[in-house]
């Protein structure tokens, strides 16, 4: 915490210059940030997990507590109304005494319907930001999401503070806990529920607060790029484990893949020849360099693999241009992340919203940024046997290059991804999984 707390001074002040650029371009006498509201379940009296509004645990780590309002000019200490009800039917949040509690003020809300008597009297020249339009509509917020304040706080959020990249460090460490146990728990037996227990307790986070539904797959099962059912059976043969899943800390996710082979044979071959083709697609990370390159040179990379283990025969280039390489890596090469699994701002230009599509050839890529200082991104190569797109290659003349039979051989076992997470510095690349120790 020590360090958190060192760092989170800078943190505010880089958030506050940002939010004073943004409101003096337009106009506005400040920003208005929701934490959010429950979601209740349809024809019940409960309510689904609360997932906070990422644009408030940018400034705070309060995650699980809803009506909140966080108001902030650029030029005063922000504001926090923090919703602290008397109630005798729920757990009701702690008074905030963490180290950054001393960098806002704080007003108790004790009614939730309550909160304007503490907004702004102005608050026709505050803009709202959150999921809750309809509540903002009621308040007299004139301006709601307006698109130049949402593009410049997304383009910017790529750029991490220090205090964000502590916290990403943090969360790969939790992660990789989880993983390893994970992995263990396939070469003993588990089943793919009893893997995902198993990870859960090494991390020391439920479902609801790891950042996204964790991908426990075993076998064929493995081809599903989101495979989530998680059976409770364990298969009679075991081939082969993929494991997709991360965690949480202090509102900042962590998202990494790992793929193993029970045995040793060609699929313990392919993993071992796509961990290097990751490695050499991080190395090439630098600032300047655009991510729609390093996707394409993962597809001619794959190419190579592909010919390698006979899978498919011919010139790389051809397999690349033919669109073979997209039925085995049919995903993008990654993207950004921080306070979302899927960070925002991954299209973005500029600060302005210019919007830099994915190649018509590559229309599943999450990000077409040009990399650059203190951003964080996934690496996240994969090849897996996956029929549907198989059978569509079958109807054309491009059959003609795939060795069906090799792709039968690897059928059983699905599929393979491998994902680290790295931050991109102006000299070095930071490769965070694999300085915590998952190889």
């Amino acid at each position: 915490m020590d360090q958190l707390a060192s760092h989170f001074q800078s943190h505010i002040a880089e958030l506050n210059h940002r939010v004073a650029e943004i409101v003096s371009r337009e106009n506005l006498s400040g920003l208005v940030i929701h934490s959010g509201q429950p979601h209740r379940q349809f024809l019940d009296d409960l309510d689904y997990p609360f997932k906070v509004n990422p644009h408030f645990k940018a400034w705070l780590p309060i995650l699980d507590n809803p009506h909140c309002w966080l108001l902030v000019n650029g030029r005063d200490k922000p504001q926090l109304i923090f919703y602290r009800p008397v109630d005798f039917w729920h757990k009701v949040a702690e008074l905030p005494s963490a180290f950054w509690a001393e960098h806002v003020d704080i007003k108790l809300l004790t009614k939730a319907d309550k909160v304007a008597d503490l907004l702004p009297n102005d608050i026709g020249q505050w803009a709202y930001i959150g999921e809750h339009l309809d509540v903002a509509e009621v308040l007299g917020f004139k301006m709601r999401n307006p698109d130049a304040v949402m593009s410049y706080l997304h383009y910017h959020r790529a750029s991490k503070t220090e205090y964000e990249l502590v916290c990403m460090r943090k969360s790969n460490e939790i992660a990789v806990k989880g993983h390893i146990a994970a992995r263990n728990a396939f070469f003993n037996g588990g089943s793919e529920f009893e893997i995902q227990q198993e990870y859960l307790t090494a991390t020391n986070q439920g479902e609801n607060e790891v950042p996204y539904g964790n991908i426990i797959a075993l076998n064929e099962n493995a081809s599903i790029l989101h495979y989530t059912k998680l059976e409770h059976l364990r298969p009679d043969t075991r081939r082969s484990f993929l494991i997709d899943a991360g965690a949480n800390f202090s509102g900042y996710a962590s998202d990494i893949t790992r793929t193993y082979a029970f045995e040793k044979n060609i699929f313990s071959e392919l993993i071992a020849a796509m961990d290097k083709l990751q490695l050499e697609i991080v190395a090439m990370m630098r600032p300047g360099v655009k991510y729609v390159d390093l996707h394409i040179a993962t597809h001619q990379k794959i190419a190579k693999i592909l010919v390698e283990f006979d899978i498919a025969s011919g010139d790389p280039q051809d397999l690349v241009d033919q669109g073979i390489t997209s039925v085995f890596f049919p995903h993008g090469l990654g993207h950004m992340l921080g306070l979302q699994v899927h960070d925002m701002g991954g299209f973005l230009h500029d600060e302005r919203g210019t919007h830099i599509a994915a190649p018509d050839a590559h229309p599943f890529l999450r990000c077409t940024r040009t990399l650059a200082t203190n951003q964080v991104l996934t690496i996240e190569p994969g090849l897996y046997i996956i029929d549907s797109l198989l059978n569509e290659l079958k109807l054309d003349a491009r059959k003609s290059v795939v060795n069906w039979k090799t792709v039968d051989l690897l059928r059983p076992f699905g599929g393979i991804r491998i994902e680290d997470n790295v931050i991109v510095h102006a000299d070095r690349n930071e490769n965070m999984t694999r300085d915590c120790g998952l190889d």
